[in-house]
C-alpha cells in the first residue's frame, strides 16, 4: 500500500542497511532515533543460528567471530539477485556461511539450526532484521508498530526493490512507501538545516536570499552499497531528484576483504601456511580488521592481535593508514569517477553543487573526503550523523504518509527519479530503451512497435533494466508473452508497450494491439527474482512463528537467570550457617539443581520454574 494511514498509529522510517541498520519515528513535533536494547542507536544487520536459539543483531555479531558458518551478514548483497550473478558468486567465496542455487536461479542461504539443515531467502533474512527493528520501535513506543517506510539504495534494480518490500511483508510491516537512501539523507538535511537556522533572523534572511534553491550532491558510502544522488531542495520543503549513479556492490565490507586478503598473504608469507581453509580464523580476522578499519578514520596506525589464530599461531601486525589507502585506493577512485558521472547526468558543474553531504560509515575514511575535497575545492557537509540520516529521513516520510499535519511533514514534496532505463528486447538482443534513466518518477510512457514477420500471431516481451544496448547484458525483469495478434503483413500489426512506475519505484508493464484493443500485462514471478503471494504468506507466517520461538526463549533465559540468582543468594546465607542437617539439606538442594541444569539445557520454561520455586521452599523452610 503506498499512502496515508490511521493518524494515530505510528509510522516508522527504517534504514535496512548492509552492516548497519537504524529506525526512527516522529515524537514530540521532531525526530527520534530509537535505541536497541543494548542502548546502541544501530543495529547490526546480522543473524546468527546457535544450537538452540537464533540471535539478531549485537548478539548475532559477536558470535559471528567464533562460529562464521552460522553467522548471517550481507543478505542485502543477496536480495533480488539470481544466484548465477558474478557479484554473487565472487561474494561466496568470502562468505564465511554456505550458499546454494535454490529453484528457478535464486540464491539460498544454508545454516544448521537446531540440528536440522535450514534453506533460507534473503528476504526471510532481512525479514528478521525488520521484524528486530520494528519490535525495538515497539518497545520505545509501547504499541504495536504496523506501518513504515523502508529505505533502499539509489541503484537498486526493481526485482531488488520488489524483494525488500516483500522482506517487509513477511515481517508484518505494511510498507506505505520505498525511499532511496540518499533522498532520505537529503530530506534530513533539508530539515535540519531548515531548523537549525529559523532562530537566527539574520542567517534565515539569508537563507531565504541565497539559499532559497539549492543544488546538494549526497555521497553515500555504506557498509556494502555506494550512491550519489544530486538534488534541487527548495525552502527545505521540495526535493526534486537530478540524477543518481552508483554501485549496489561497492563499501565498508569491501574494504575490509582487501585488509583480510593482505592479512592472509602475510601469514602465508611468515609462516607458511594457508588461512583461506579456516572459516572460524577467517571470521576472527574479518572481525579484527573492520575494528582495525575504524581505529585508522582517526588515528594513522592500529594493531591487529589474534592469539592462536591458526594451528597455534598467534598473528600480531601493524596496518598503516597508508597501506589501507593503498590496498583500497581503485575503490576510492571510482567513488570519484561515479561523482563525476552523476554530475554529467544532471549536467551540473561543479561549481553549481552547494553542498556535499556524506551518508553512510564508510564517509568516515580521511581519504575518501579528502579526495572529495580536492574534486570540488571546498570543505565536505558533516553535520548530519552519517549513521542516522537515512533514517531520519525515512521516518520524516512515514509521518508525512500517516498524515502528520506538523508543517515540516505536511509541506514535503519529493520528486524522484528512476535510477536505470527501462525497456524491451527488440529484433537482435537490442535494447529498446522506453523510460531513460533518471526520468523523474512516478511517470508513464510508451512506445509502438511492430511486428517483425508476416502472419505473426505473437510477440515476446522481455523487459530489461540497465545501460547496454545488448539487452541481454542488462538485468531481465520478467518476460510474457502477447498473443492473438491479427495476421498481417510484417510491420503492419502493431502494438503499443507502456511502462508504468509508480512512487515506490515498482514498475508495471502493459500491451496493447492498437486494431483490436487487447492488452495483456507483465507478471512477475519468483521466476523474475519476485516472491508469490503464497511464499510471502508461508514466510509471515514464519515470522511469527520464529518471533514465538524468541520470546519463549528469552522468558526461559530469564528464569535460568532468576534461578542461577537464587543458587547465589542461598550459597550467601549458608557461608553463615552452622554444620548440620540444615545446612547439609541445602547444600544437597544445590547440588541436586545444579545437576539437573547441566544436564537439561533445553528443558521448558516452566520446569526451571519449579526447580526455583523448590529452592525457594528449602530455603525458607531453614531459616
Amino acid at each position: 500500500m503506498d499512502g496515508a494511514s490511521d493518524n494515530n498509529a505510528p509510522a516508522i522510517g527504517i534504514d535496512l542497511g548492509t552492516t548497519y541498520s537504524c529506525v526512527a519515528v516522529w515524537k514530540h513535533d521532531r525526530i527520534e532515533i530509537i535505541p536497541n536494547d543494548q542502548g546502541n542507536r544501530t543495529t547490526p544487520t546480522c543473524v546468527a543460528f546457535a544450537d538452540a536459539e537464533r540471535l539478531i543483531g549485537d548478539g548475532a555479531k559477536n558470535q559471528a567471530a567464533m562460529d562464521p558458518a552460522s553467522s548471517i551478514f550481507d543478505a542485502k548483497r543477496l536480495i533480488g539477485r539470481r544466484f548465477s550473478d558474478a557479484k554473487v558468486q565472487e561474494n561466496m567465496k568470502l562468505w564465511p556461511f554456505k550458499v546454494i542455487e535454490g529453484p528457478d536461479d535464486t540464491p539460498k542461504i544454508v545454516v544448521s539450526y537446531k540440528g536440522e539443515e535450514k534453506e533460507f531467502l534473503a528476504e526471510e533474512i532481512s525479514s528478521m532484521i525488520l521484524v528486530k527493528m520494528k519490535e525495538i520501535a515497539e518497545v520505545y513506543l509501547g504499541t504495536p508498530v504496523k506501518n513504515a517506510v523502508i529505505t533502499v539504495p539509489a541503484y537498486f534494480n526493481d526485482s531488488q526493490r520488489q524483494a525488500t518490500k516483500d522482506a517487509g511483508t513477511i515481517a508484518g510491516l505494511n510498507v506505505m512507501r520505498m525511499i532511496k537512501e540518499p533522498t532520505a539523507a537529503a530530506i534530513a538535511y533539508g530539515l535540519d538545516n531548515k531548523s537549525s537556522i529559523s532562530g537566527k533572523i539574520s542567517e534565515l534572511f539569508r537563507f531565504k536570499q541565497l539559499r532559497k534553491k539549492i543544488n546538494v550532491l549526497v555521497f553515500d558510502l555504506g557498509g556494502g552499497t555506494f550512491d550519489v544522488s544530486i538534488l534541487t531542495i527548495e525552502e527545505g520543503k521540495t526535493f526534486a531528484v537530478k540524477a543518481v549513479a552508483g554501485d549496489t556492490h561497492l563499501g565498508g565490507r569491501d574494504f575490509d576483504n582487501r585488509m583480510v586478503d593482505h592479512c592472509v598473504w602475510e601469514f602465508k608469507r611468515k609462516w607458511n601456511k594457508d588461512l583461506t581453509g579456516n572459516k572460524r580464523a577467517l571470521g576472527r580476522l574479518r572481525f579484527a580488521c573492520e575494528k582495525a578499519k575504524r581505529i585508522l578514520s582517526w588515528s594513522t596506525q592500529a594493531s591487529i592481535e589474534l592469539d592462536a589464530l591458526h594451528d597455534g599461531i598467534d598473528f600480531c601486525m601493524k596496518f598503516s593508514r597508508a597501506k589501507f589507502e593503498e590496498l583500497n585506493m581503485d575503490f576510492f577512485k571510482k567513488c570519484i569517477e561515479t561523482v563525476e558521472a552523476c554530475l554529467k547526468d544532471a549536467k551540473m558543474k561543479k561549481s553549481c553543487v552547494n553542498k556535499v553531504l556524506l551518508v553512510g560509515g564508510s564517509t568516515r575514511i580521511p581519504k575518501v573526503q579528502c579526495m572529495l575535497q580536492e574534486l570540488f575545492g571546498r570543505k565536505v557537509c558533516k553535520s548530519l550523523n552519517p549513521d542516522e540520516a537515512v533514517a531520519y529521513g525515512a521516518a520524516v516520510m512515514a509521518a508525512k504518509l500517516s498524515g502528520n499535519t506538523h508543517k515540516s511533514c505536511r509541506d514535503l514534496v519529493l520528486l524522484d527519479v528512476t535510477p536505470l532505463s527501462l525497456g524491451i528486447q527488440t529484433k537482435g538482443e537490442v535494447f529498446s530503451v522506453v523510460v531513460p534513466r533518471n526520468t523523474p518518477i512516478p511517470t508513464k510512457k510508451s512506445k509502438i512497435y511492430e511486428t517483425t514477420c508476416d502472419d505473426q500471431s505473437s510477440a515476446s516481451i522481455k523487459v530489461y533494466q540497465g545501460e547496454r544496448a545488448r539487452s541481454t547484458d542488462n538485468h531481465l525483469l520478467g518476460k510474457y508473452t502477447l498473443c492473438d495478434l491479427p495476421p498481417a503483413p510484417k510491420g503492419d500489426s502493431k502494438f503499443n508497450v507502456f511502462f508504468e512506475i509508480d512512487a515506490n519505484g515498482i514498475l508495471t508493464v502493459t500491451s496493447e494491439i492498437i486494431s483490436t484493443g487487447k492488452t495483456q500485462k507483465l507478471t512477475i514471478t519468483k521466476e523474475h527474482g519476485r516472491l508469490s503471494k503464497e511464499e510471502i504468506e508461508d514466510m509471515v507466517e514464519d515470522a511469527k512463528k520464529y518471533k514465538e520461538e524468541d520470546q519463549e526463549f528469552i522468558k526461559k533465559a530469564k528464569a535460568l537467570r532468576a534461578l542461577d540468582d537464587c543458587i547465589y543468594d542461598m550459597k550467601k546465607k549458608m557461608k553463615n550457617m552452622e554444620k548440620g542437617d540444615k545446612l547439609k539439606k541445602m547444600e544437597n538442594a544445590i547440588a541436586e539443581t545444579t545437576k539437573w541444569i547441566e544436564g537439561n539445557k533445553d528443558a521448558s520454561f516452566d520446569k526451571v520454574q519449579g526447580w526455583k520455586e523448590y529452592l525457594e521452599s528449602i530455603s525458607v523452610q531453614e531459616f
